[in-house]
């Protein structure tokens, strides 16, 4: 720390004291009564230059400039709903409490009573009638002028981005108001919102690594879940009939400008529904929360998106028909000079997986529903009813150059889900570490019978990013894994 940064310290510690010392609490236990600051900017947009009114109303925030000394100044008042400009004048506060109120430092959380009035030069304000400290800031507030810039720290302390950077504030009220959204779209067409275990004795419903920790009172390892698919599958085999879970989920995976290893998804499963129907629903569910959250980008997310098949997205950008090169040895001869990598260590799907996301997945740019995937490649689809074995009821949605949703047909035969446990586990064996492992209890639940069922996941982060216009995930998740 620099001696000028030390001495700014010093000095905010020293107006600490000076509050205590005249028996003012800078940390006071609440502040009852606070309306939003655009409250007063709406409420007012009437009144004519130089007008006051006698509307009293009482707000909170952080004290962000402030212009003037002597008998008036003017000070700004930033709390999340926006800027409020305050007008102090001696002849209303008097001498000492004028003083105290322009003695504060920028970044003070203060609380203000006054009434709305108009300004000469024609801003809505609040004449302050009297100031309360609420919480005495011992830092600085980062350069009001330039915001906060540097990456690194917009990310690990969130709370300064949020402080100095309107636009981050109203991005996070952007996801809040899309989060809302899914759930209001869920719950009026007969969902019903549940929570099931983060921790599980055994992970499942994706092909990913999972984070492993230890239950000391158990003794045993236990996993963060990477999906929650199947124990939202056995809740449909219970009766539940429309179930869905918004939450947390964890892939121990490397950082990209699209993945964190902790993120939000939304999965939903319907009884008596197939994939057909769960994209419609998807449709209909991303135009309205796109509409609910006021977006206005390029993207054209009207029901119905374009839909495609996998084999002839792959055909027509990349000119490999997979579905009749089977052979893992012949596919990664023909993949390796279209994706340059390690592809003689990868398994047929894993090739088939990584063409596609380098061929095909980046020219996805309008709503696009992307049909039919080799079985190899989803081990809980349902076979297609078109009778080709080699391919399932599966779609995954994309948008903005990125997968946003994943879907199938469910898969309730049990004796199939056995076999495609056991394909996985060979998988396994042959060194693909982002496998299904064999999950006997979700099988015997199967056996119990689950009706027809469509189910799908949608990432929620992506979601926004894509709402927003953002190019990371890390800009739309408020605490994002950081290296150190």
């Amino acid at each position: 720390m620099s001696d000028e940064q030390s001495e700014l310290l010093a000095a905010r510690r020293a107006k600490l004291e000076r509050l205590r010392a005249e028996g003012i609490d800078p940390f006071p236990h609440s502040f009852p009564g606070v309306v939003p600051a655009a409250r007063v900017v709406a409420e007012h947009g009437g009144l004519q230059p130089g007008e006051e009114t006698d509307h009293r109303y009482r707000v909170a925030g952080r004290l962000a400039a402030r212009r003037g000394q002597g008998r008036m100044a003017f000070l700004d008042l930033v709390d999340r709903s926006g800027r409020l400009q305050l007008q102090a004048r001696v002849d209303v506060l008097g001498e000492e409490r004028m003083e105290r109120l322009l003695g504060l430092d920028l970044g003070d959380l203060i609380g203000v009573d006054g009434c709305a009035m108009r300004t000469k030069r024609g801003e809505i304000s609040l004449r302050v009638e009297d100031v309360t400290v609420l919480a005495k800031s011992l830092r600085p507030p980062p350069d009001k002028h330039h915001g906060l810039q540097d990456v690194e720290t917009r990310y690990r302390q969130r709370e300064l981005d949020l402080m100095a950077n309107e636009e981050t504030r109203e991005l996070f009220m952007l996801r809040a108001k899309a989060i809302s959204a899914v759930r209001r779209q869920l719950d009026e067409d007969g969902f019903i919102e549940v929570e099931t275990p983060v921790l599980q004795p055994l992970y499942g419903g994706a092909l990913a690594r999972p984070f492993i920790t230890h239950f000391n009172a158990l003794d045993r390892d236990m996993y963060l879940r990477i999906a929650t698919e199947l124990y939202l599958k056995r809740l449909i085999v219970g009766g539940l009939e429309r179930v869905y879970e918004l939450g947390k989920d964890f892939r121990n995976e490397g950082l990209s400008p699209k993945h964190n290893p902790e993120f939000t998804m939304v999965e939903w499963y319907e009884a008596y529904a197939d994939y057909h129907d769960a994209a419609a629903r998807l449709e209909k569910l991303v135009h309205g929360v796109a509409q609910a959250v006021g977006y206005e980008g390029e993207l054209d997310f009207t029901p119905p998106w374009r839909r495609v098949t996998l084999r002839e997205l792959l055909i027509e950008r990349a000119g490999v028909d997979i579905l009749e090169v089977r052979d893992r040895d012949e596919l990664a001869r023909i993949v390796d000079p279209l994706v340059p990598s390690d592809n003689e260590q990868r398994t047929w799907p894993q090739l088939v997986d990584d063409l596609f996301s380098k061929t095909v997945e980046p020219t996805l740019v309008q709503p696009t529903i992307v049909m039919d995937y080799p079985v190899e490649l989803s081990p809980f689809a349902k076979r297609h009813r078109s009778g080709d074995d080699r391919l399932v009821e599966r779609f995954e949605a994309f948008a903005g150059g990125m997968e946003i949703a994943n879907a199938f047909t469910e898969l309730n035969d049990p004796d199939d889900q056995r076999a495609r446990f056991e394909a996985q586990v060979r998988l396994a064996a042959a060194g693909d570490d982002e496998t299904q492992p064999y999950d006997e209890l979700f099988v015997t639940a199967l056996e119990h019978g689950m009706p027809p069922t469509g189910g799908l996941g949608m990432g929620i982060d992506r979601l926004v990013m894509i709402l927003s216009g953002r190019r990371s995930i890390r800009e739309v998740v408020l605490f994002p894994a950081m290296r150190d």
